[in-house]
């Protein structure tokens, strides 16, 4: 349960995970928590929002490399070949079940 400071407003300017003197217990679902949490960590979640992009987009790069044969897909560290297969299988697995644009 998350501990809050507030202003003379009433508005959070402090949150922490311990019970401190003079801060309040507030549920984690709280509105003016969240509405804290968005504006201190704006950039954090902004940069948060594009990585999944991002990862698609160096995974897309990755294979591109490997396929002009700039890389080998053994190159790669064991750890990294590992990731890229799974999520190539995963998306192999999705592709028949996405079907954005039906058979009308």
């Amino acid at each position: 349960m998350p501990f809050v400071l507030r202003d003379d407003s009433g508005a959070i300017v402090t949150v922490s995970q311990l019970p401190t003197e003079g801060y309040e217990a507030v549920a984690s679902d709280d509105p003016d928590l969240h509405v804290f949490l968005a504006t201190a960590g704006g950039d954090a979640l902004q940069i948060s929002a594009t990585d999944q992009d991002f990862v698609r987009v160096l995974e897309d790069v990755v294979e591109l490399l490997v396929a002009k044969g700039v890389i080998l897909f053994t190159d790669l560290p064991q750890s990294a070949q590992d990731k890229m297969l799974h999520r190539q299988r995963l998306r192999s697995h999705m592709t028949g079940k996405l079907d954005l644009i039906g058979d009308d």
